[in-house]
């Protein structure tokens, strides 16, 4: 792996290493492949956008003021295309959580009640308006800080903040009746203690 910087890197493939750039790819590829099928719901969408996205951010490489925050400008450029596409879709994006989301755990003793439950995640998710889905996702899955996310949407930091709370009270609300029946199955499936003494 190139241990250079990614500006370094960025200066190398504007001076005609153009082949480098796959070294920014290999990079960044999986982390904002997660984002986008977070944002988009499938595969394919989700490809289209992360790929546009690394086009898109090679064709402008020389419009890129702070090349060391590289990765921050594509993830920007990845943002707008994932807004484009879903737009483009004419359909409300299908969220997949494939992490620990930080409002929930997620955990069960049993994989297939934990299978249901993160699915219950996902439904929920989806149901979000996508600013708020896109402002939740940025801050507890992405784990940014307000400031940035504002550069990276657009949208103000009381804004950003308003969307996540929102999002987070609309999670609980449409996530409790499916957590308070979890708990009850959990309940019942709990062996009954004997307390009496051995003889």
């Amino acid at each position: 792996m190139d241990q250079s910087t990614d500006a370094q890197i960025v200066a190398r493939v504007l001076r005609g290493d153009a082949e480098l750039y796959a070294e920014l790819v290999k990079r960044y590829r999986d982390r904002y492949a997660r984002y986008a099928m977070h944002m988009l719901g499938n595969r394919e969408d989700a490809e289209e956008a992360l790929q546009d996205a690394f086009t898109r951010a090679y064709r402008s490489l020389a419009r890129c003021e702070d090349p060391e925050r590289f990765g921050a400008w594509l993830f920007r450029i990845l943002v707008n295309r994932c807004r484009t596409i879903g737009a483009r879709r004419g359909r409300r994006a299908r969220t997949f959580v494939s992490d620990d989301v930080a409002l929930y755990d997620a955990a069960e003793e049993h994989p297939a009640e934990r299978s249901a439950w993160r699915e219950e995640i996902e439904r929920a998710l989806s149901r979000l308006r996508t600013e708020q889905r896109e402002a939740f996702l940025l801050k507890y899955v992405e784990e940014l800080g307000y400031d940035e996310m504002s550069r990276l949407t657009g949208a103000g930091v009381s804004a950003l903040k308003m969307r996540v709370m929102r999002a987070c009270e609309r999670l609980r609300e449409l996530l409790s009746d499916v957590h308070d029946d979890r708990e009850v199955r959990v309940e019942r499936r709990r062996p009954e203690v004997n307390d009496a003494k051995p003889s």
